[in-house]
């Protein structure tokens, strides 16, 4: 949990790897060891993290650029430039891709709802800066709205156990200067039943292909009550978050945390406050049904439903310029 957050887990993972190769001073082997040594460490980076899609689907692409170019060159220091260059331009890349989906997202959320001039938006765990390569995913959106003036307020969660909404969401809010409350897990509900949110807007870990969303646990149950209480639901994610091959969210692994974090104050770093000798589950995420969630919202545009189901391969093709069938 030193790193956390889908994005910024792949893209530190990524940066990780090409410190150490650009740092080599003697590689005694061919292109093709070069290649097939990052191939190697980058699966070893993937096995930590499996539910955060965004790492395998980085290492996938890094792997495909660094076996390219060993097919090309005799010269192992070109296949490890290759990759430096590669993971580089992911930064970049994640950067404008989070400011790309707070400008969607607050576009359309403006244009959903012409009749409403101000917006109060809750969110969950940890999307911004602190989770992302830079700027954030649903908490650029936030970022977003109240850049143009039109946010009343935003509202987030502690997000227990970890407290990654009090401690890095709160901090975020606090330090960009936006109207904000922080809010208990518990009082959400209570929070929706008082007319007082436009949206819940949140991140993604993994998105499966019909547009089950695996994210932080506790979004299923935001979701829940926002549709009981007839509020948008919305996932803010970049098009790597998405994971065509899985067909449901059933798929999608879910990573179980240390029960350390339920039995000791302070997500698990503080004194013991449960009874010694309770079992413990404390998974990491939990999987939002799409059927709860409005629109996803990507540095593509928002996917929205037809007929109640997202097409989300159709738009991922289109949005990579290629013909669907």
């Amino acid at each position: 949990m030193v790193v956390r957050g889908a994005p910024a887990i792949a893209v530190a993972a990524a940066l990780s790897l090409a410190v150490e190769v650009a740092n080599f001073k003697d590689f005694n082997g061919t292109s093709e060891e070069a290649a097939s040594f990052i191939e190697l460490i980058l699966e070893y980076l993937v096995s930590s993290r499996p539910t955060a899609v965004n790492l395998s689907d980085a290492a996938k692409k890094l792997i495909e650029i660094t076996s390219n170019a060993a097919s090309t060159t005799i010269m192992p220091e070109s296949v490890f430039q290759a990759y430096i260059e590669a993971a580089e331009i992911m930064l970049d890349d994640d950067v404008a891709s989070n400011k790309a989906i707070g400008s969607y997202g607050s576009r359309f959320l403006q244009d959903q709802r012409k009749i409403v001039p101000r917006f109060s938006v809750l969110t969950h765990c940890n999307t911004g800066s602190l989770a992302t390569a830079g700027y954030g995913t649903a908490l650029g959106v936030i970022c977003a709205l109240h850049a143009e003036g039109v946010l009343e307020r935003a509202y987030c969660t502690e997000t227990r156990p970890f407290n990654q909404g009090s401690r890095l969401t709160a901090f975020e809010l606090v330090h960009y200067k936006i109207p904000a409350t922080l809010i208990a897990d518990s009082a959400a509900a209570a929070l929706m039943k008082e007319s007082r949110l436009s949206a819940v807007i949140v991140g993604a870990d993994h998105v499966a292909a019909n547009g089950d969303t695996a994210n932080k646990i506790r979004t299923y149950s935001l979701a829940l009550c926002a549709m009981h209480h007839h509020i948008p639901f919305y996932v803010a994610a970049s098009l790597s978050s998405i994971d065509l091959s899985l067909s449901s969210g059933e798929e999608i692994v879910i990573e179980e945390r240390s029960a350390k974090e339920l039995l000791h104050s302070r997500g698990g770093l503080g004194e013991q406050v449960a009874a010694s000798g309770i079992l413990v589950w404390n998974p990491a995420f939990d999987v939002t049904p799409a059927y709860l969630i409005t629109g996803i919202i990507t540095e593509k545009g928002v996917i929205t439903k037809n007929n109640d189901a997202f097409n989300i391969k159709d738009f991922v093709e289109k949005a990579a310029g290629k013909s669907t069938a």
